[in-house]
């Protein structure tokens, strides 16, 4: 009987993940974008830290087919560098810089909003409090102070990010286990002696995967448009690191004779976000569509 009632649930969701065209496109995008970035050695055509002074400022050939070179796909910058090496580079950065701020952030913040939504009381105003003071706190600002301050680096940017984007998984994090603390299946597991760490990791976590995608998702994308921003203004991740907000804040100075400079990071960061939080849209309907 338990197969049979698992078949139609297993059949739905099928159903909602090929009935969802978003989450199919932005899995195939991201898809694409990772493996890129895992190996880059093998799509790169050049090195993309080698500099050829002579082929400086190479357009495209969809750009202007006279001064293109079929040598380099998408031109060169600056300094010579084969721009679509230094893309398929810069999709490294990005996703990591992406997925271990919100790695961090994401364990800072789930244990912080679930020991605030299943003990309440004291536990509650405490996190609460550091909720609110880091609310109060403008992300970019302390950031580029800090960043300022240890200097910038991989690393630095890495940490920074994490302890200043924790706040969102602590409040949706709070809110959901505080629904969960009431329900009759938790209130049964306590009723049979389990003890609070098993029901945390049993009972409570289990079922906070779906708002813990959707927040994940959107931190994640948040991430790497910080760390774009703060490359930007130099205070990010330092040359000559192909970082594509670094790509854009080198390329500015030749915004008005050379566009595609920064058309091609910025486009670049623009999919990589919008496949980011689609995914996490989708999956979140997926597997909880009664929270849609």
């Amino acid at each position: 009987m338990a197969a049979t009632a698992a078949g139609p649930k297993v059949g739905k969701r099928r159903g909602r993940v090929l009935g969802n065209p978003g989450l199919i496109v932005s899995a195939v995008v991201l898809g694409a974008i990772v493996i890129m970035a895992v190996f880059a050695p093998l799509f790169a055509p050049y090195d993309p830290y080698a500099q050829i002074l002579d082929d400086r400022l190479i357009p495209p050939a969809f750009i202007d087919a006279e001064l293109a070179d079929p040598r380099y796909l998408l031109g060169t910058d600056n300094l010579g560098r084969d721009y679509l090496s230094r893309l398929i580079y810069g999709a490294r950065i990005s996703l990591l810089i992406g997925f271990l701020t919100m790695l961090v952030s994401g364990v800072i913040g789930t244990a912080m909003g679930v020991a605030a939504g299943y003990f309440g009381g004291r536990v509650d105003t405490v996190v609460s409090f550091l909720v609110t003071t880091r609310l109060s706190l403008p992300v970019v600002m302390v950031a580029l102070a800090v960043v300022a301050i240890a200097g910038g680096s991989l690393q630095v940017v890495v940490l920074v990010l994490g302890l200043l984007l924790w706040d969102r998984f602590a409040v949706v994090m709070r809110s959901a286990t505080m629904q969960l603390r009431s329900l009759d299946y938790v209130a049964a597991a306590r009723a049979i002696g389990a003890s609070t760490p098993r029901v945390l990791l049993s009972e409570i976590l289990p079922n906070l995967v779906s708002p813990l995608v959707v927040v994940a998702s959107y931190e994640m994308a948040q991430a790497i448009l910080l760390e774009a921003a703060l490359s930007f203004l130099g205070l990010g991740v330092q040359p000559p690191l192909p970082s594509w907000g670094l790509m854009v804040a080198e390329a500015k100075e030749f915004m008005l004779f050379e566009p595609w400079m920064i058309l091609l990071p910025g486009l670049a960061i623009c999919i990589l976000v919008l496949a980011i939080n689609l995914l996490g849209d989708g999956i979140r309907d997926a597997t909880a569509p009664e929270g849609r």
